[in-house]
């Protein structure tokens, strides 16, 4: 598949000169002549790499590439900035603006067919990555769907996991990982029996020992995508006690990881909140008082149950 890519430059000669070294060598190219319209067109296409003119009249590349790179959608698009400046601190702000790599001008042909391709090559391995992601989602999606309860039960996780995560003072980028959870987290019960995982009634030792594994086996199926590697480990560890109780590896106190703990709570408030086969909707007092004696008796992080508490009573 070849790469595309999109020229922006003011210039038409430049437009020209470019499309005509990437042409033969069988790239997919459209060019347009402002900041403007380059961020319509990267709406309105996929395109692997953008060569962006830096000096243009009305928004500028750097300006340009600050907003591409804002976009969750578009931020991973590589963008190199072509221009005639040389001094060091049109570097550094070229570089703040978020580009990934420079071509000065007058172009050499080679060096510019060179990067292009590298750079296209690391976007659309991006792409698969992210594709592949979207496939386990999207089995994890299946998964909760079994029953319109689970699947419930994971969108007012995800929910929670934004308010609450605000509420500690998360980062961002462990906020977002705790939606990913929400959503995630029971994927490996893809792997378990539906005798054993649709049963009404209480399940037996032998078949507690095989949902015991859900776990490992949501792990096992996230653990090859490098873009869900660290939802792995909150994965394994999110059926872990305080107490070390839990499964699958009896983790005990801060040997469980601090997200696995979060979820874990939130896990457990919206399941006593809704109701289910085998039991009543709880009310939030009853549902807090629970948690609480749980927490008495070793289950959940204390510290942690009481920022859930103030959290709640807010």
């Amino acid at each position: 598949m070849s790469i595309n890519v999109l020229i922006v430059d003011d210039d038409k000669a430049n437009c020209t000169l470019i499309a005509k070294t990437l042409a033969p060598r069988g790239f997919a190219y459209a060019t347009v002549s402002s900041g403007k319209a380059a961020i319509e067109e990267i709406a309105k296409q996929n395109f692997d790499v953008v060569l962006l003119d830096v000096m243009m009249p009305g928004m500028d590349g750097f300006e340009t590439c600050r907003l591409i790179k804002k976009n969750e959608a578009t931020r991973f698009l590589p963008v190199i900035l072509v221009t005639a400046l040389h001094e060091s601190e049109d570097r550094v702000k070229g570089i703040e603006s978020g580009c990934d790599d420079f071509l000065s001008k007058p172009l050499d042909r080679m060096e510019l067919i060179a990067r292009v391709k590298a750079l296209g090559d690391v976007k659309k391995l991006h792409d698969d990555l992210e594709n592949a992601e979207t496939v386990v989602m999207s089995l994890a999606k299946a998964v909760a769907a079994r029953d319109d309860d689970t699947g419930e039960h994971c969108d007012n996780i995800d929910k929670l996991a934004v308010q609450f995560g605000k509420f500690l003072e998360l980062e961002p980028s462990a906020i977002k990982l705790l939606e990913r959870v929400a959503i995630l987290h029971d994927v490996g019960k893809i792997g378990i029996p539906d005798a054993i995982l649709l049963k009404p009634g209480k399940l037996t030792e032998d078949e507690w020992k095989t949902m015991r594994r859900h776990p490992i086996i949501g792990e096992e199926i996230c653990k090859p995508l490098r873009t869900l590697k660290d939802a792995c480990p909150i994965i394994r560890a999110h059926h872990e006690k305080w107490n070390g109780a839990g499964y699958p590896d009896g983790l005990k106190g801060e040997e469980i990881p601090y997200l696995a703990r979060v979820f874990q709570i939130l896990d457990a408030y919206d399941a006593l909140m809704r109701e289910r086969p085998y039991k009543k909707a709880m009310t939030q007092d009853e549902t807090m008082k629970i948690l609480q004696d749980e927490t008495n008796r070793g289950l959940w992080d204390p510290e942690l149950m009481k920022r859930f508490t103030t959290f709640i009573n807010l």
